[in-house]
């Protein structure tokens, strides 16, 4: 079998992104695995690996990456380090028309890359195979509570980014000390939402039911976990139906706002999509019976389904106000102010144990179709477009958007 070389970029995006797609132990996992596969690795200052952790286990290291046949990064790629004719594997952030990434999608395509979205990669079962959802769920919830602890102030945590690894973060918990009566609603149930159960379940907080959590009365801290079906009705009084859901959204309302009066904090995790109702509106949140006064928005779709998320913030300033009555940002630690977690790259904050979940998705989940044979057309779905310069026929209504229109 002739060899394929695998190159791993350097990041080079700013603000700058310390994840790797491999680390120095799944690059030598991988050789050993795949005899044919040689991985190269391009220096990079800003790695949480470091370059001699690479080197130590025997990874080539080489600037030049114009002799790989299959390049690997994280984040969007700097359009003029673009190689022409290669298979490039990165979150591109375009497959949802996003106008900032136009030009990007327009360069691969002029440059007759192939590129391979690890954000619509599925199985055969049409599921997301790979991501970073898992640590975005346990960093965001953590900064859930760092946000609790500080508009109450309760308790300071040390904030995630400036902790060596997730079991520094675990130790940190132990600092948590909430009142018996905080109660905390979650939404969503994939990667996100389950990694925010993590989190969760290593605290002194009790699970309830959606039923017991708006009916009954507790004398410690709890938490319920809500299905799409808690929280949105079929307009029509009719029975709420999943895949309906998923196909005519707009034939739903939602039903979150009955939960507001009982939650001290909300963590959304959900994927919504456009077509539904907004989970609340500005207006639920000005009713005089209102307790909310944390959302740790892990979903951050901005100006959407949670009226208070104004805008992503930033992981060196985490936390931001918003006044439900003059609907404007304010200081969170205002009085009647709702403290708001928005940031949009959480996996960041926890670079190493990021990185580690992620190369073991890669390979486990991509590898095998990547490199041997793709029996389920695994790759060729999640291929944008293709070594023709041309978009696949999986991806075909992104021309509109590439032409302007959209």
């Amino acid at each position: 079998m002739n060899t394929t070389r695998i190159g791993v970029i350097r990041e080079g995006k700013v603000p700058p992104d310390m994840r790797v797609p491999l680390t120095p132990k799944h690059c030598k996992q991988l050789q050993s695995l795949y005899p044919h596969i040689e991985i190269i690795v391009q220096p990079s200052p800003i790695r949480a690996y470091k370059d001699q952790e690479y080197l130590d286990l025997g990874i080539s290291m080489k600037e030049d990456l114009t002799d790989c046949d299959i390049l690997l990064g994280v984040k969007e790629v700097n359009i003029n380090d673009l190689i022409p004719k290669r298979k490039y594997l990165f979150f591109s952030h375009t497959f949802k028309k996003q106008s900032y990434n136009r030009d990007l999608l327009k360069a691969i395509l002029d440059k007759k890359i192939q590129l391979i979205d690890y954000e619509v990669l599925k199985n055969a079962k049409d599921k997301r195979i790979i991501g970073f959802g898992r640590y975005a769920g346990i960093v965001g919830c953590y900064n859930g509570f760092l946000t609790y602890g500080l508009k109450h102030e309760l308790y300071d945590l040390k904030p995630a980014n400036q902790c060596a690894d997730r079991k520094e973060v675990e130790e940190e918990l132990k600092k948590v000390n909430l009142p018996n009566i905080t109660k905390i609603v979650l939404t969503g149930y994939g990667r996100v939402g389950h990694g925010a159960r993590e989190i969760l379940d290593l605290l002194p907080i009790k699970e309830v039911t959606p039923e017991e959590f708006l009916t009954e009365s507790f004398d410690t801290p709890v938490y319920t976990h809500l299905e799409l079906e808690d929280y949105y009705e079929k307009r029509d009084g009719g029975d709420f139906v999943k895949r309906e859901f998923y196909n005519e959204p707009s034939l739903y309302k939602s039903s979150f706002p009955k939960y507001l009066p009982q939650s001290d904090m909300y963590i959304p995790c959900h994927y919504w999509s456009n077509k539904a109702d907004f989970i609340m509106t500005r207006d639920d949140l000005k009713q005089n019976n209102i307790r909310l006064s944390v959302v740790a928005d892990i979903s951050c779709d901005i100006d959407g389904p949670i009226p208070c998320t104004l805008r992503p913030s930033k992981i060196s300033d985490p936390i931001y106000g918003y006044d439900p009555i003059t609907e404007t940002e304010v200081a969170f630690n205002q009085q009647n102010a709702i403290a708001v977690m928005a940031v949009d790259n959480l996996p960041c904050e926890l670079p190493l144990d990021a990185s580690e979940d992620f190369g073991n998705e890669l390979i486990k989940e991509v590898f095998p179709a990547l490199v041997l044979e793709d029996s389920e057309n695994i790759i060729a779905r999640g291929s944008q477009t293709n070594l023709e310069g041309e978009l696949t026929e999986y991806f075909d209504y992104l021309e509109t958007y590439l032409a302007g229109e959209e």
